[in-house]
């Protein structure tokens, strides 16, 4: 059988998207040359926002066309959902996609061997589960063999801060933590592999509490210093991060870690305290700031990325300005700016004062050019600078690699094929507002 995942969404869901990989791989499958070479089709979704998942339905109608084109030629088609939009939608999915054969959670995907089988077995019948179950997905996953110069690893998944905006704790559930050896052990693996860097993920990943072997709980700081002595890794990453579960052992790290990288993704959401109060964050506009700002006094080459949300319900013209305050005083190097969009079942969505979709738009409008105005200042400040980059890709050019500069900036040089997937310096020599070009140091 030959399979094709296409993946929707955040880190976490590519990182996901792998392991659903590894399973399949397990299990004597081979991944398609594309999706209308494939026997199984899976779909691994993302409900963060209206649009996101109303696009998967929208994919769903074209590939039940790819579908039914394929029976004609004798062909079948197995077609999985997997994801937060499983989580959320539940029934749903059937209903306005009957072809689809099974339905998956983000907790459960370990279990799609069995239900694979079943739907081989007892075609017509839709399988769904969206079970919360008690043992985690990790203790049931085959060993994480991804290769590759960067790599995804779940430290820790699901979300207890409930934001009134948020779906994350519907369709992940509560807070799990892996234990500090399960992780340690799987980072040694990626780096035998072949990693230079790794990425922690987790919905929450600042609020980690892994045991380690004698059961004692501990914070992502501890784990950062134990990934830290791993011999072969060069580079250290963690997102997505909450404000209030930034404490003062973490922000130590930045100082004494040089494995760390200075960027941090520090979501903020708005700049107006009366907005974060009705968001339910656990933080005011001061308070990150003061966060900020210890951040910088602990590494002053730290460079900030932040996530936004303009038009929330009650959001007014005060309440934006404060946001666009803020974003001036942090000075911002990237940044993900979105409308609010209504999701159902958050509390948000039957808030009184809903912001109409004009003045959303318009929000959005200036905050984002605020925001690549402050990105492209940077990106330009960087020309003449000679930077590390771990070149991960191949550029469109014969001999162009493209890669990624501590600051998480795309940028392309000519540097030969043979320099794929290692770290070389290379001086800066021009800047767009998305990224950067240059040439090796000589």
């Amino acid at each position: 059988m030959k399979y094709y995942i296409k993946t929707f969404g955040c880190q976490m869901n590519v990182y996901d998207s792998g392991r659903i990989a590894g399973i399949l791989q397990s299990l004597g499958c081979k991944e398609a040359s594309g999706i209308r070479d494939a026997d199984l089709v899976i779909f691994n979704t993302c409900h963060i926002r209206e649009k996101a998942a109303e696009k998967v339905f929208s994919d769903l109608g074209r590939l039940n066309i790819i579908r039914e084109e394929r029976a004609a030629e004798g062909k079948e088609t197995i077609i999985g959902v997997v994801g937060c939009v499983v989580q959320a939608e539940d029934e749903q999915i059937w209903k306005r996609a009957p072809f689809v054969d099974f339905a998956v959670g983000p907790l459960v995907y370990h279990r799609l061997p069995e239900i694979i089988a079943k739907v081989k077995r007892k075609r017509g019948n839709f399988i769904i589960d969206t079970d919360f179950p008690v043992e985690t997905k990790f203790d049931f996953l085959p060993e994480n063999n991804s290769s590759g110069a960067c790599s995804f690893l779940a430290v820790q998944e699901g979300c207890d801060n409930f934001c009134t905006y948020c779906v994350v704790p519907y369709t992940r559930g509560a807070e799990y933590s892996r234990p500090v050896e399960d992780v340690l052990k799987e980072a040694r693996r990626l780096v035998e592999n072949g990693s230079l860097e790794l990425n922690l993920l987790g919905q929450n990943v600042n609020s980690y509490h892994g045991e380690d072997k004698n059961g004692k709980e501990r914070n992502l700081a501890f784990l950062l210093r134990r990934l830290a002595e791993i011999d072969g890794l060069r580079r250290i990453r963690y997102t997505t991060s909450y404000p209030a579960d930034m404490d003062d052992e973490l922000i130590e790290c930045h100082h004494d870690l040089d494995k760390l990288m200075p960027y941090l993704h520090l979501p903020v959401q708005s700049g107006s305290d009366k907005i974060l109060k009705s968001m339910n964050r656990r933080h005011t506009s001061g308070d990150y700031l003061r966060i900020v700002e210890k951040l910088y006094k602990a590494n002053p080459k730290l460079k900030m990325s932040s996530d936004f949300i303009v038009g929330f319900p009650g959001e007014t013209d005060a309440d934006f300005q404060a946001t666009l305050e803020l974003v001036n005083q942090v000075k911002y190097i990237q940044a993900f700016s979105f409308k609010y969009s209504r999701r159902p079942g958050t509390p948000a969505a039957v808030m009184n004062g809903q912001i109409e979709e004009k003045i959303k738009k318009e929000r959005l409008e200036i905050l984002q050019k605020l925001l690549f105005d402050w990105q492209n200042k940077f990106n330009q400040s960087c020309i003449g600078q000679i930077m590390p980059v771990l070149f991960e890709h191949k550029g469109r050019h014969a001999g162009q690699l493209i890669g990624r500069t501590p600051y998480m900036q795309n940028l392309h040089a000519e540097v030969g094929t043979e320099n794929l997937n290692h770290i070389i310096n290379i001086k800066i020599t021009a800047a767009t507002v998305n990224s950067l070009s240059g040439t090796p140091e000589i």
